[in-house]
């Protein structure tokens, strides 16, 4: 069962849309031009790069901030580590060059491996942990003013049975201090096979796994002399993907991996790839045979419509269902649909719901059921005619769960009551179509559209919103923590992670039909504890606004404050920030503010983050050529 079940009275049904706060461009934004120019290139190999890693890179913020502190850093293209100090009440940035990591060597007669770019966390205010993306890590001590110190050298082998094996590049993703005693970084890294016939196959395929480490480090860190030194690695997770987020939650003493994908263990076995079901499979066009036909997908298992105090819910039953095999149980909260008895039809599932939570509660008394066998008709209508608790209320969904991983499916809305009857017909012609094998073109099952998005709305570009992450658990030793077993990995869409540097702790903003809703994970009472998300706020129809964006490179959020959704921009035109600002239930208007990143000259943006200061949040974005700061948005 998903973690991530919304609390009703924090979704805004009657929600219209947002309108525009104005922020002074002038006196919000201020430019200041690069000497230290970052980059996005990087060697990457001979081969070309598989699509997680270029969806991985694309996304890749290359600004590292460090939480309740005004400084930044980042890697320029001469591979130096450049400090950025905001913490002067003039306003005006400084820049540091603290310290510059070796050239990369190329080895041209062996197997190249892909550099990752470099990459950087802060332990806090005054130590850094940044990566070469070549396989080295540099922990260094920043002061106040002058060049960083050395405080430690370690690389990264992924063949630690081979004396001097060449180094893995990775990219460090966090660090936490565990104890007085020590650090945990945690880091990724594509896997390449763990022999040279391996490796070169992993090259040249379009396939790719990714390992996770959990490399610890003493403190306070010792005095190191020479070359590099091996990371003392306590576990390796390896998965399908780049992780897209990884937290330390101190109370459970155990770590979280965000990604489209479950991190095993490497004793487990690699899950099996994924084949397609017959109905998913696209045929080979022979001669003179036509493909472009359009085919008629599977209608949904109900249709829907409401009004201002009830929802109407149709289930399409074969003609010949007799009244005594239908069983409806309506309570509260939940409702019971068990048909029995009757002969089933092809590709026609009948509707059964144990007890299943409804989106709102119903009076009871006052609903009730019909049952429309329509003789002459291959299939009749059951109508459920349920009375809402609360008036005035607008339903998302028909079911809690609908639309959630593992949850029921999700069913758009018909708008308009007189298509209820369509789904009987269009039953009819799908599964006549099953039979024969003809043209099953011409639905007509409504338009499907929630009220807020009508006339606008594209399925195919609003399903595509957000990401996938499965959630996965790893003790402290890199086991599996003994309340996960049975539990599972959590799964949900999340449009929104938190903003670099606006502070500790783990929250998302998970796609919640349009709209998007922020889940915190509460802190545990005991380590034995479950993980727990609980639902702080709602940004109404985020899901909706985002999907015009075309050209977002992030979407971070701050708290329930404001959701920031960052174009990448462009050498010829600068990219925008739109900020969309939470609200309360109830509120059917929210405030949206955009302000330009870029002008034109600065360049595509590279990176973002944030601190808190007596006035407001302050957003840095790192570009190509700017650095562009944004005071007291919020």
């Amino acid at each position: 069962m998903s973690s991530f079940t919304p609390n009703h009275a924090l979704l805004n049904p009657k929600f219209e849309g947002y309108r525009l706060e104005v922020i002074s461009q002038e006196d919000a934004v201020m430019r200041f031009g690069l000497e230290h120019r970052p980059t996005q290139v990087a060697n990457s190999g001979r081969s070309p790069l598989s699509f997680k890693e270029v969806q991985s890179r694309i996304t890749h913020n290359h600004l590292a901030m460090a939480n309740d502190s005004g400084r930044c850093l980042y890697i320029d293209s001469e591979h130096r580590v450049i400090l950025v100090d905001l913490t002067n009440d003039s306003h005006i940035p400084s820049f540091a060059v603290v310290y510059e990591l070796p050239a990369p060597i190329s080895a041209p007669a062996a197997v190249q491996v892909h550099r990752e770019y470099p990459s950087a966390v802060f332990l806090d205010a005054k130590t850094a942990f940044v990566a070469d993306g070549q396989g080295a890590l540099y922990i260094l001590g920043i002061p106040a003013e002058g060049v960083a110190t050395i405080l430690g050298c370690f690389e990264l082998s992924a063949d630690t049975q081979t004396p001097h094996s060449a180094p893995t590049p990775f990219r460090i993703h966090s660090v936490a201090k565990i104890s007085d005693s020590a650090a945990i970084a945690l880091l990724s890294s594509r896997f390449y096979g763990d022999s040279e016939a391996a490796r070169a196959q992993s090259v040249a395929s379009h396939e790719s796994a990714f390992d996770v480490w959990a490399a610890k480090f003493s403190l306070p860190f010792p005095i190191q002399h020479g070359d590099l030194a091996p990371m003392d690695i306590l576990w390796r997770r390896r998965g399908q993907d780049v992780p897209i987020f990884t937290e330390y939650d101190n109370s459970r003493k155990c770590y979280l991996l965000a990604g489209s994908s479950v991190y095993r263990e490497l004793s487990q076995p690699t899950p099996p790839s994924y084949e397609p079901s017959s109905d998913e499979m696209a045929p080979i066009p022979r001669q003179d045979e036509k493909l472009d036909v359009e085919t008629l997908p599977r209608p949904p298992p109900y249709s829907w419509t409401q009004t201002s105090d009830s929802v109407t819910v149709a289930f399409p039953l074969p003609a010949t269902t007799p009244t005594s095999s239908i069983k409806v149980t309506f309570s509260q909260k939940t409702l019971t649909v068990h048909i029995q008895s009757t002969p089933h039809v092809q590709g026609v599932p009948l509707p059964r719901y144990s007890a299943q939570p409804l989106w709102d509660g119903i009076q009871t008394s006052t609903s009730l059921w019909t049952w429309d066998r329509e003789g002459e008709h291959s299939f009749g209508l059951l109508t459920l005619h349920l009375d809402k608790q609360r008036e005035d209320t607008r339903w998302m969904h028909v079911f809690a769960s609908a639309g959630t991983p593992g949850g029921e499916e999700e069913v758009s809305e018909t708008l308009d009551p007189s298509e209820l009857y369509l789904i009987r017909e269009s039953l009819e012609k799908y599964t006549a179509a099953l039979q024969s094998g003809e043209d099953m073109s011409g639905l007509g099952l409504g338009r499907g559209v929630p009220a807020l998005a009508q006339g606008e709305m594209d399925e195919e570009v609003d399903s595509s919103v957000g990401r996938v992450a499965f959630l996965t658990w790893v003790g402290e030793d890199g086991g599996i923590p003994v309340w996960s077993s049975g539990f599972g990995d959590s799964a949900c869409n999340v449009l929104s992670i938190d903003l670099p540097g606006s502070g500790p702790g783990a929250s998302m903003i998970v796609k919640n039909g349009i709209d998007g809703t922020l889940f915190s994970l509460d802190e545990a009472q005991t380590v034995g504890s479950l993980p727990t998300w609980t639902h702080n706020a709602t940004f109404s129809a985020l899901a909706f606004v985002l999907a015009s964006k075309r050209d977002t490179r992030f979407t971070y959020h701050v708290s329930s404050k404001a959701t920031l959704a960052f174009e990448n921009g462009s050498k010829d035109r600068g990219g925008n920030v739109y900020i969309y600002r939470g609200g309360r239930p109830g509120q059917i208007w929210a405030k949206q503010s955009v302000l330009k990143v870029g002008d034109g000259s600065a360049g595509s943006l590279l990176g973002v983050g944030t601190f808190k200061t007596a006035q407001g949040y302050t957003i840095v974005c790192l570009c190509e050529n700017e650095l562009v700061v944004m005071y007291n948005i919020f």
